[in-house]
């Protein structure tokens, strides 16, 4: 096992660092590597030197190439993300704009159609949410967000879908029900990477 764990909140005290030490903690003796998006500076804007590489199929630029070869030592990958806006920040989105692409991720081309390419990674979704569970389900932005990222984005990668666990309620819990929430999405996720993995 070698789970590559994403995080994208520009606060080191966060509720977002926090649940990603407490995931790192659980899936050990298992190897964990941690990419903090903003304490890293990764560049999120999709540049002219990006459209050209999404084009060509290759040539990525260094920064992106890096990011390809962490994701390929991984088996799982983890994105843990507060919501902005019913979705997941500009730096993380930007992140998957940049190393999600054509030539890696997936192949596209009129003549041949699409032909993912990301079939030996599982992609786990860890999202921390400001409002609660009740108006998720109401308004159908559970749905969205992962209608948007498990079809639109794993799927379509040819990834296999993990565990998707929810935080509710982020900016209102007491300590005692925030401890709670977070042992169960933690829980969540670490369960089905060390299933999946036999340990």
């Amino acid at each position: 096992m070698h789970a590559l764990l994403v995080a994208a909140n520009p606060d080191p005290r966060s509720l977002t660092h926090h649940v990603l030490g407490r995931l790192q903690a659980a899936l050990h003796p298992g190897s964990v590597e941690i990419a903090d998006l903003a304490e890293e500076r990764f560049d999120p804007r999709f540049t002219p030197a990006d459209r050209r590489a999404y084009h060509d199929g290759g040539n990525y630029p260094a920064d992106v190439a890096a990011e390809h070869r962490r994701l390929e030592r991984a088996t799982d990958l983890v994105l843990v993300f507060p919501v902005y806006w019913w979705s997941m920040p500009a730096l993380l989105k930007g992140w998957i704009d940049r190393v999600f692409v054509n030539g890696w991720a997936f192949e596209y081309s009129p003549a041949s159609g699409l032909q993912p390419k990301l079939q030996g990674l599982t992609t786990h979704l860890l999202p921390i949410a400001g409002d609660d569970s009740g108006a998720y389900e109401r308004h159908g932005y559970e749905s969205a967000l992962r209608t948007q990222v498990e079809h639109g984005i794993i799927d379509y990668c040819g990834s296999r879908r993990g565990s998707t666990a929810f935080i509710y309620e982020s900016e209102r819990l007491t300590p005692e029900a925030t401890v709670r929430d977070v042992d169960r999405a933690v829980r969540t996720i670490s369960e089905a990477i060390h299933a999946r993995l036999g340990g």
